[in-house]
């Protein structure tokens, strides 16, 4: 892969995350591959696996081996991974088994509960993001959290923060350790869908495996 990858790693509390920006070929190819699985009303529910995630959403769709090959979403994940560890680690990563990858299709009124992933290396991405998720119920609120993902470690101190906040902004992917508890609120007056994607890897177990 040719393209420069920037990373920004951000630590906000304990464990380290990355943020970087999807190529738009890879986004234009993987809302492509989605738009035209949604037409395929038979194939769509085939490749729904909502039922085995704990998302409350319209729809979780496992991604096939040939799309993320094609359209180098893996390779761009190994890319990046590679970089981002070793910029923490100052070790070179030999091993990149990426487990599985999947879309969730949410629209207004659902949410995905506080949970974790499996593996080592996971990551949320967003492939499409509606033009607003909606005001408060309650006016006036400080802070409007609507369709936000939230990262969640530990407990509030003093100049410690338990939670990060993240706006979704379309092409905007954000990699973190698999045992970061995560969730999605829910969003309000949009009938657009608010479409992200999820990923799952392994990396060499001698650099996961700090404890020896």
């Amino acid at each position: 892969m040719s393209e420069k990858v920037e990373i920004k790693t951000i630590k906000p509390f304990g464990p380290a995350i990355a943020k970087v920006s999807m190529p738009k070929k890879i986004l234009y190819e993987l809302n492509t591959y989605i738009d035209n699985l949604i037409k395929d009303e038979k194939k769509s529910k085939e490749q729904d696996h909502g039922y085995s995630l704990v998302g409350n959403v319209k729809q979780e769709i496992k991604l096939e081996d040939k799309i993320i090959e094609d359209s180098r979403w893996k390779e761009f994940l190994e890319k990046c991974t590679s970089i981002w560890i070793e910029s923490i680690t100052r070790k070179k990563i030999n091993e990149f088994k990426l487990i599985d990858s999947w879309v969730v299709r949410q629209f207004q009124n659902e949410y995905n509960p506080a949970h974790w992933h499996n593996g080592h290396i996971s990551g949320a991405g967003f492939l499409k993001v509606p033009s607003n998720f909606g005001q408060t119920i309650q006016k006036n609120k400080r802070k409007n959290q609507n369709g936000n993902l939230s990262l969640i470690h530990g407990s509030r101190h003093f100049l410690n923060n338990s939670i990060f906040d993240i706006t979704p902004i379309e092409g905007d992917l954000y990699f973190f350790p698999h045992y970061l508890m995560h969730t999605v609120y829910p969003f309000l007056n949009s009938h657009e869908e608010r479409r992200s994607i999820s990923f799952n890897a392994r990396i060499d177990e001698n650099i996961f495996n700090v404890h020896g």
